[in-house]
């Protein structure tokens, strides 16, 4: 994309939870008015095992802080990791990736998800609940609790590498599965439900996937591999249509492993030579995306640009000509980025030459950080680029038509009012909204200098996103004049007819 530059002084608002205050900057590139800017906080990986309470908010306050500042608008949360929950269920056993021992509540008592709900809205950020779908038990698990799926009913599991997993050839694992999910978006305000990589296992060495006694009972004369895609199929389509009949406007989400097919095992494929969604995982994510299960797809493009088996640049144009039928988002990883240096500049990382080809390319629609903790920790630079240059204007989120497409009404009542302690503020009323769909959630603010045409496509003169109805303005001597425009978005962020007020600032 070209990079725009403008010859005047820009207004930009620094968030706060009660009002965005207008502060000088210098100018900024043209930035996407709509883009997917999310962080993945993983629990796998033990980082919140037997903290506790206290810590574990300590640190994901400190994280959501540092994210909020970098522009990050999405979070993608882990809350089941291997047939558990790091939320309060009925369903699940409590995860000993959060308290320690699977089955043990934790205590303080407190749900995880319904916190970081609140926290994320608060900051203004959409929070998706992400699990793992088939993985039962990892290799560090030494006990599990009674109330655990596969204690219950170890028939419809096998083990396979260091896993146990559930049977993914087996109606009933589908049907529980979804349960779970419809049971997570029926009780928490979630934004959007996310799945990982994991459907079939990762191929190990010398060993076979144990499912010969489901294929006999349900392989309905397909080969193994078809009935195998099949079966991912039916639960995604599954899947897809619980989370929408229970609330549409939540998005369904999934993050496939970054290769399609390699062009040697299908001509249509990636010049590369690592392990295969189709062939390997049994994910046919295109066919997922041309029938329109799921509402975004965002493909782990983990590798850096000249790796010999999976290069960057080859896959994400790959996926950028294949894939766009729905909201193409990038799986970018922070430190492998920051760890490999650029080919045409040795001196600096890959950051700069990814995030051109992200911009780009057509059909994409963001990107998604792996991990958050690495953006919070600045790791190599990554976060401080995302605040100052990448993500230094605010961002809707991209459209989706599909699921809703009707904006809400216009905003009422706009004035600007002069406060006793001296201040300014820009007031209005929310929009009458006849449904869940229509409620103004949040509401965008761009201001324009005096004969600057109004045109809310300039994403350089979007200053806030905010769920709130009024905003501070950065009142001076009261002789400059400013035209603020205010619109409305309801939960998929379709925005309405902006309503104007002129102030003298």
């Amino acid at each position: 994309m070209k990079r725009v530059f403008v010859s005047y002084y820009l207004l930009v608002f620094v968030f706060s939870l009660l009002s965005c205050v207008v502060s000088a900057q210098m100018p900024l590139p043209q930035s996407p008015k709509r883009e997917f800017r999310g962080a993945w906080i993983q629990a796998v990986n033990g980082q919140w095992q037997g903290i506790g309470r206290d810590a574990m908010q300590a640190e994901l306050t400190r994280e959501l802080n540092i994210l909020q500042a970098d522009g990050i608008n999405a979070i993608l949360f882990q809350v089941r990791v291997e047939g558990d929950a790091l939320y309060a269920s009925n369903l699940e056993p409590w995860s000993r990736y959060l308290t320690g021992q699977q089955g043990t509540p934790p205590s303080p008592y407190w749900d995880p998800l319904e916190w970081m709900v609140d926290e994320c809205h608060a900051r203004g950020m959409e929070l998706h609940a992400w699990i793992n779908p088939y993985r039962a038990k990892t290799k560090g698990t030494q006990v599990m609790a009674t109330t655990h799926y596969a204690i219950r009913h170890p028939e419809r599991c096998f083990h396979y590498g260091d896993l146990m997993l559930f049977d993914p050839g087996l109606p009933e694992n589908r049907h529980f599965i979804c349960q779970v999910a419809q049971d997570i978006v029926t009780r928490y305000d979630i934004d959007g439900f996310h799945i990982d990589d994991y459907f079939y296992p990762y191929p190990v060495a010398g060993e076979f996937i144990p499912d010969d006694a489901s294929y006999a009972a349900y392989g309905q004369g397909l080969c193994l591999e078809d009935w195998r895609r099949n079966n991912v199929n039916l639960f995604i389509r599954e899947l897809h249509d619980v989370i929408h009949t229970t609330k549409p406007w939540v998005k369904f989400g999934v993050s496939p492993f970054g290769i399609y097919r390699n062009q040697s095992s299908w001509p249509g494929g990636s010049k590369t030579s690592g392990t295969q969604n189709y062939d390997d995982l049994y994910a046919d994510v295109l066919l997922w995306v041309r029938e329109g299960w799921v509402d975004y797809n965002v493909p782990q493009i983990y590798w850096e640009i000249g790796n010999r088996a999976a290069d960057y640049d080859e896959l994400i144009r790959w996926w950028s000509r294949n894939c766009t039928g729905r909201p193409l988002i990038i799986g970018q990883d922070v430190d492998r980025t920051v760890a490999k240096p650029d080919l045409q500049n040795p001196a600096q990382h890959q950051m700069t030459a990814k995030m051109a080809l992200q911009r780009r390319l057509p059909g994409i629609s963001g990107s998604c950080q792996w991990y958050a903790r690495a953006v919070a920790d600045d790791t190599g630079g990554y976060g401080t680029a995302l605040r100052t240059y990448y993500h230094a204007r605010p961002a809707l989120q991209p459209e989706m038509p599909w699921i809703d497409k009707k904006a809400p009404g216009k905003v009422r009542k706009v004035s600007a009012v002069h406060m006793d302690d001296g201040t300014l503020h820009l007031f209005w009323t929310e929009p009458k909204a006849k449904g869940e769909m229509d409620v103004a959630r949040q509401y965008a603010v761009y201001v324009f200098p005096q004969g600057m045409k109004v045109d809310l496509n300039n994403m350089n003169q979007l200053v806030c996103i905010t769920a709130e109805t009024h905003i501070q303005l950065p009142y001076s001597d009261g002789k400059t004049k400013w035209t603020y425009v205010v619109t409305a978005l309801d939960r998929l962020q379709n925005e309405s007819k902006g309503v104007k007020k002129t102030v003298k600032l």
